[in-house]
């Protein structure tokens, strides 16, 4: 018997995404809403009941409304909006992230999708935070480019029509809503200084975290973070520690792919480290994860339907 999943938002960028990768599974039903469908409530309410799991790909308030109309306590959700992860109630759906992540997905009824900066960000730093190496109290800043499709329909039209630059920083109040997210699973005191930007490129997705040794507790060497890092995704599934020396990275290394590539950099003498994280921001940073976290709440293999 297939698992039937209703997609609210489907026309969307992320929508579209999951629909191609759950296009022509034999394990899972798709059902989407058509045209005047999408805006009547009552539809909308019928589809979301009707399923066995739920994929929210809406804004924030409408994800709400979306969750508030299910009356039953059989139907799943997995958003991903921003409206809940750091919501009491709802799982993180990083399953890679803690050692008992892809269980706590499992068992869960409602699941909320990382966003697609703070994928990067805590997949490099919260297992050195978990470990020890890195206080919690530690002062962190974050670079981060991604890709225009990010930005969803009006940017992309922005970008593809000739009017956007080749790379924008924004954020620059230093105000953003996936500061808190960051903080929150990281087990960090302090948020972290973010500093996002847009490149214009389709897809593709850069996370750096810059840090002196000096941050880390005494004794840690570049082959100590390395290391635990390796460890804490050693089982495998969407993300990858590189050990290639590489004298550059592109934005686009991981995009076109689910997965998520580490690097730990260092210099010569060892007193500085640049951790970096690529992936797609419309794959681990979005639709690969949503279908992964279906696939582990559904009881199916992590891993089908996903571009590796």
């Amino acid at each position: 018997m297939s698992v039937s999943v209703f997609i609210d938002g489907a026309a969307g960028t992320t929508g579209l995404e999951i629909r191609e990768r759950l296009d022509g599974r034999t394990d899972v039903s798709v059902a989407t809403l058509e045209g005047d469908a999408r805006r009547d409530p009552a539809a909308r309410r019928d589809a979301i009941n009707d399923a066995d799991v739920v994929i929210l790909c809406l804004p924030d308030d409408a994800a709400r409304e979306a969750v508030a109309m299910i009356g039953n306590s059989r139907t799943r959700v997995i958003d991903a909006s921003t409206a809940h992860r750091t919501a009491p109630g709802w799982t993180y759906g990083f399953s890679e992230l803690e050692p008992d992540g892809a269980a706590r997905i499992a068992g869960a009824t409602r699941v909320s999708n990382p966003g697609c900066y703070p994928t990067g960000f805590l997949a490099l730093v919260r297992p050195l935070i978990r470990e020890g190496l890195l206080p919690a109290h530690a002062l962190l800043s974050v670079n981060a480019t991604s890709g225009h499709s990010g930005g969803g329909k009006a940017m992309i039209a922005e970008f593809e029509g000739g009017a956007g630059s080749a790379f924008r920083p924004y954020a620059l109040n230093l105000v953003h809503k996936h500061v808190p997210e960051m903080t929150i699973h990281a087990g960090l005191r302090h948020g972290p200084i973010f500093q996002p930007a847009v490149a214009n490129v389709y897809r593709g997705m850069v996370v750096e975290v810059p840090l002196h040794l000096a941050h880390f507790t005494s004794g840690t060497t570049p082959g100590n973070i390395s290391a635990v890092l390796r460890d804490a995704y050693r089982s495998g599934g969407l993300v990858r520690v590189s050990q290639a020396a590489h004298a550059t990275l592109a934005i686009e290394d991981d995009a076109g792919t689910d997965r998520m590539t580490l690097h730990v950099f260092s210099d010569p003498d060892a007193a500085q480290v640049r951790l970096i994280a690529t992936l797609d921001n419309l794959g681990k940073g979005a639709a690969g994860a949503a279908v992964q976290n279906l696939n582990i709440m559904a009881g199916l293999e992590p891993l089908a339907g996903l571009v590796l």
